[in-house]
């Protein structure tokens, strides 16, 4: 048995034989065991996860998921599912075998989550039951298709909660323009704030801009990476999607605007962060600049929305806001529906012209 008590501490260690994916002999040593059917448990679900057995527990076989999945993901979207899963779906399924867990544990999981109140007395949101669940689908996917699971019981329960659509804020021309006003004591915050109003980007796309990322002669704007801060470091990844990478054509006064600021800059070279403030320092800023202002307050998020808006309300298609965005067209009409002017009545004008006329020719 590959199982032994090192005597120096009273520990139990593990030497676990293999064969991996190449077909090659390996040995994985495990030390710290407190006791040896601790040491004898962890080899079981060693030799389970190599031969993809599912007679593994759910906790063993979230090893083989977290193996399978998380390269494949930014690492800020993969910190979000490991949390769930290390705090709201492991402390419950962990030792569970996957393959006898039944509709019943998930019943009883969902049924603790819609219990759950805070010290405010507050549930989860709906979105975040959603979420949850959906985590927990994903790993029973993972299962059937990659690991011939025969079904997923948390697709056979179905969702708890519900996709939550927060009341989308904006501000006018006339607010931002009263906001941006007070936002002049401080330059950075005053271009970074026109850079967002005025060419819709992310804050994320915002902080990750550099010299390089401006062609003035052409008047654009590049944007092909995100700034994210992780583990306490700058994080520069790819943005949030395929469509997110694209050219902004600025308006000239905002060009010139940029200019001037980037001569502000002393030994700023070409790739370096042109916004080297905290996303918490723009949230301060918008706090300052909107009670200065007197204004509504709204999320740095918003005036995305307020871009949007404003192109809207100037008449452009939704495929055309969508390429300057980084959206798809259909997340436009969808999300900004109620924004864009109605033709119902304009169609059915049109479609009662066009009945009168079939039946004056008739007659």
């Amino acid at each position: 048995m590959p199982v032994f008590k090192n005597e120096d501490n009273g520990t139990w260690y593990v030497m676990a034989r293999y064969v991996n994916w190449k077909g090659e002999r390996r040995q994985k040593c495990k030390r710290g065991f407190a006791t040896k059917k601790e040491a004898q448990e962890w080899e079981r679900m060693f030799q389970l996860q190599n031969a993809s057995d599912l007679d593994m527990s759910f906790e063993a076989f979230t090893e083989l998921y977290i193996r399978d999945v998380k390269t494949r993901l930014k690492e800020n979207t993969w910190l979000t599912k490991e949390h769930i899963i290390r705090t709201k779906i492991l402390p419950y399924f962990g030792k569970l075998r996957i393959s006898e867990i039944s509709t019943k544990e998930i019943i009883t999981w969902q049924n603790e989550l819609l219990a759950y109140r805070d010290e405010k007395k507050k549930p989860y949101s709906q979105t975040y039951l959603k979420t949850l669940h959906n985590q927990l689908s994903a790993i029973f996917n993972h299962a059937v298709r990659y690991y011939e699971l025969r079904s997923n019981p948390a697709a056979k329960v179905g969702n708890m909660g519900s996709e939550e659509h927060k009341e989308m804020l904006f501000w006018t021309k006339e607010e931002y323009k009263k906001f941006s006003f007070e936002m002049m004591d401080k330059p950075v915050s005053f271009y970074a704030f026109e850079m967002l109003y005025w060419c819709g980007i992310r804050e994320g796309e915002l902080l990750a801009l550099t010299a390089a990322d401006f062609d003035f002669e052409k008047e654009t704007v590049r944007i092909n990476k995100s700034y994210q801060r992780l583990h306490g470091e700058d994080v520069i990844t790819t943005p949030k999607t395929k469509k997110s990478n694209r050219m902004i054509k600025m308006p000239k006064f905002l060009c010139e605007e940029m200019q001037e600021y980037l001569s502000m800059l002393y030994g700023l070279k070409k790739k370096d962060r042109i916004f080297t403030v905290t996303k918490s320092y723009l949230h301060h800023e918008m706090d300052r600049g909107a009670n200065a202002a007197g204004v509504k307050r709204i999320r740095i998020h918003d005036l995305r929305h307020s871009h949007i808006s404003l192109l809207i309300d100037m008449g452009f298609s939704a495929v055309a806001i969508a390429d300057r965005v980084g959206h798809e067209s259909i997340d436009i009409t969808y999300q900004y529906a109620h924004l864009f002017p109605s033709k119902q009545t304009e169609m059915a004008d049109r479609l009662d012209d066009l009945g009168k006329g079939e039946v004056e020719n008739v007659s």
